[in-house]
């Protein structure tokens, strides 16, 4: 497991960059913590060092946002508004998870029985004044 420490906005463009290098061809990643940890923000960073140019946004209400990469599509998803692993089913969740697409998940624990096996777990906490961002491949 590795882990990056942020301490404050101006070290999350190169963060996100570590962990997109560190997980090599990998591009589910499922992001777990407290509400606050920072999760949203993290994703906004990574969609940009993955050359987004599209305004980042939570897609708490949606559930699902799609951007557009210099690397092609990626789906930022939050399941937390979801009941149950059925409404991930009838909003289509394999075609996005099986698109080969970059998609970064938020509150994955509501969709744990669904995710594919090459998942990156991505779990941020708030530890004194930083955020710790423990990465399990």
């Amino acid at each position: 497991m590795n882990q990056i420490s942020i301490t404050n906005l101006s070290e999350l463009p190169a963060a996100a960059k570590q962990l997109l290098d560190s997980c090599g061809d990998r591009k589910i990643f499922a992001f777990s913590g407290q509400m606050g940890a920072g999760k949203t923000t993290f994703i906004k960073a990574i969609c940009e060092a993955l050359g987004v140019k599209d305004t980042i946004s939570s897609p708490t209400f949606s559930i699902v946002n799609e951007y557009l990469s210099s690397k092609g599509k990626v789906y930022h998803f939050d399941f937390y508004r979801i009941k149950s692993e059925t409404e991930a089913y009838d909003m289509g969740y394999e075609d996005y998870l099986y698109s080969n697409a970059y998609c970064f998940i938020e509150w994955p624990e509501k969709i744990s029985g669904l995710l594919p096996e090459q998942t990156v777990n991505v779990n941020m906490s708030l530890q004194n004044d930083q955020r710790i961002v423990s990465v399990q491949i």
